[in-house]
């Protein structure tokens, strides 16, 4: 170490010494870098090379396709484990029948009805009172996830008769897609011609024939009797879910307590902003942001197209949770959720494209004990 009466002399070495050292430790800070970067470079090839290997030994096997999406996360598809479906054919067939016999109403409330808040239908059903709390506090878990061509229920300047859509170009796709005749409901008012996330298609992998802009209501029923917790939770049709374990049900007195329905009504949009993961699982419930919060809940039936306000479903009384709100999700929300439904042990291809929607419930045939509430 250079001491103060060496001299000037020694301090002029110290100074080169040191000069030296910090060059020799800057070049080999430049080599560590380079090795680092050779070392991820050849990490990220095996990887790729473990990939395509993989893939190619397993050519001749009897798996399924793999599908692989990055919207906005990876989604890897394929069929699940097979074994028993505990639920398959457990539906209890209930026939349509008359609305009215001599004009008079002659079955229980019906859905879907005017959801509009304040709004009370004619038909006394004041004996039969909704569920009006969360439902898997009673027992019930979601078993299927289905939705239709606009809204069904009807929620005066959210979604109705004056809602805005894309034109009605359909024709040339998939004839499921919109099994063939299916029936346009209500729209929501979100749409705008000028804005491109309504207007931009998506590459839809998994859902079948979707389209941006357009708006669609979505389906979640609910029972007691679901294989609930297990692998044949999520069945088509949903029939099959509801009563899957059919003697939890009992003689069905306070059905509305043990059988349910979630509904909520979109505008799919081509923004990820709007990506929500889980659609599958329920009704969006964030009270930051509106969605899930003004519920309006009353007792009804089942819906869909072959009933009308003359044709009613024996399906009743069950409780319907329906926010009066439209809102938007992205598209890769639904893709989403397709590729979800995909996954499940039962088949759920009839329910990866929209229903018709079944006309809007007159007010003879609604029930009078709507609940509405600001808070789910």
């Amino acid at each position: 170490r250079c001491q103060v009466h060496q001299g000037p002399s020694c301090a002029t070495t110290g100074d080169d010494d040191i000069t030296s050292y910090i060059s020799s430790t800057k070049q080999i800070i430049k080599m560590l870098k380079v090795l680092c970067a050779i070392f991820a470079a050849s990490t990220a090839g095996l990887l790729i090379a473990s990939i395509v290997l993989g893939t190619q030994d397993n050519s001749d096997s009897t798996t399924e396709e793999v599908f692989v999406r990055y919207t906005p996360e990876a989604k890897f598809i394929k069929d699940p484990m097979t074994g028993t479906n505990v639920c398959d054919g457990a539906k209890a067939v209930i026939e349509n029948t008359a609305c009215f016999v001599n004009d008079t109403v002659a079955v229980l409330g019906q859905a879907g009805a005017n959801v509009t808040e304040g709004y009370v239908g004619d038909l006394d059903m004041s004996d039969t009172p909704p569920f009006t709390d969360a439902y898997f506090t009673g027992g019930l878990c979601p078993v299927n996830v289905h939705w239709h061509l606009g809204a069904e229920h009807l929620s005066v300047g959210q979604y109705d008769a004056d809602g805005k859509g894309p034109e009605d170009d359909h024709e040339g796709h998939d004839h499921r897609a919109l099994a063939e005749d299916a029936r346009l409901g209500g729209r929501c008012h979100h749409y705008d011609s000028a804005d491109a996330k309504f207007t931009t298609e998506y590459d839809w992998e998994h859902c079948v024939g979707m389209h941006v802009g357009e708006t669609y209501e979505v389906h979640w029923p609910h029972s007691i009797a679901g294989a609930c917790g297990t692998v044949d939770q999520y069945q088509t049709p949903f029939y099959d879910g509801v009563f899957c374990h059919i003697e939890r049900l009992g003689n069905l007195t306070g059905l509305q307590n043990m059988v349910a329905v979630q509904g909520q009504v979109f505008t799919i949009v081509n923004d990820e902003d709007y990506y929500f993961p889980d659609l599958m699982r329920g009704m969006i419930v964030d009270e930051g942001l509106g969605m899930g919060v003004e519920v309006t809940k009353y007792t009804g039936s089942t819906t869909g197209t072959s009933r009308d306000n003359e044709v009613c479903s024996g399906y009743a009384p069950i409780t319907w949770q329906v926010d009066r709100k439209c809102h938007m999700v992205s598209a890769s929300t639904f893709d989403k959720m397709c590729a979800d439904m995909k996954a499940q042990r039962d088949d759920m291809s009839d329910d990866l494209y929209a229903h018709g929607s079944r006309i809007v419930v007159s007010d003879a045939l609604a029930a009078n004990n709507q609940v509405n509430r600001d808070r789910y």
